[in-house]
């Protein structure tokens, strides 16, 4: 039976944590928070007990976390086994963590994912690029989750994420913007209507996801917004609305003017 550790139980690493068994793994999770555990799902008291014989390492812990976690695993992993960072940071980053990971010998995968995981659960497509995919392709392949290869360069499959960021994360912004404002002036159903019809949605789930989602994680959101900021700096390409878009995601989150 497939071993799998997965270190961070928030949200996404939760469902990794809930789902994966179903699929014929054997599971321990850990959290560097203190997050309580899913239902079914051994806990470990510490990172290097967790990855210890695991053959793959799943780090579902923020970006910045990803570093101090990475470092707490190597060295408790032997190289039957793979880590993938499923964190989204800069392709900087990414790199800086597969060198570590390389001077250890252990295989190491760039993980980017592309939608909310609440949504499709582990079934949710992933992106992977870097040294270890041979690794771990066969592995989801078992697993039975959707992967899409970009490439062996580490920050490839981080590359991808951001830009998708930049459109994803600006039009929730904008809706909830607009969502606002209409619920100020008494039109929020019409609106939402609106959207909903213009997404091609056959119901407003849709439009409720991009608001509830925003409002709910907008620290995080903000996190990688600045990352994708930093990614179209190094293009010089410009980013007027990515920089309204961390505004607005700092206003919502209660740590800045929304006029900023």
């Amino acid at each position: 039976m497939m071993r799998v550790a997965v270190i961070g139980l928030g949200e996404a690493g939760s469902i990794y944590a809930s789902d994966l068994p179903t699929r014929g793994a054997s599971v321990v999770g850990t959290d560097v928070r203190g997050s309580l555990s899913p239902a079914g799902v051994d806990r470990a008291v510490d990172v290097p007990r967790a990855v210890r014989g695991a053959d793959l390492v799943l780090s579902l812990v923020g970006a910045s976390s990803a570093a101090s976690v990475l470092a707490e695993a190597l060295p408790a992993m032997d190289a039957s086994s793979v880590y993938a960072d499923m964190n989204t940071s800069g392709p900087a980053d990414k790199r800086l963590l597969a060198s570590a990971a390389a001077e250890r010998g252990i295989p190491f995968v760039d993980v980017a994912i592309l939608a909310p995981v609440p949504r499709a659960r582990i079934d949710t497509p992933l992106l992977l690029s870097g040294p270890g995919i041979g690794r771990l392709r066969p592995l989801l392949a078992r697993l039975h989750i959707p992967a899409t290869e970009v490439g062996p360069e580490p920050g490839a499959a981080a590359r991808l994420k951001l830009l998708r960021s930049v459109f994803m994360k600006g039009l929730a912004a904008v809706v909830v913007e607009s969502v606002t404002a209409a619920e100020i002036f008494g039109a929020q159903d019409w609106l939402m209507d609106q959207i909903a019809s213009e997404l091609g949605a056959p119901d407003l789930q849709p439009v409720h996801h991009l608001i509830d989602g925003t409002r709910t994680h907008a620290v995080r959101r903000e996190a990688e917004m600045v990352q994708a900021r930093e990614f179209l700096d190094s293009l010089d390409a410009p980013h007027p609305m990515t920089d309204a878009t961390i505004e607005w995601l700092r206003a919502i989150a209660g740590r800045g003017d929304a006029a900023g």
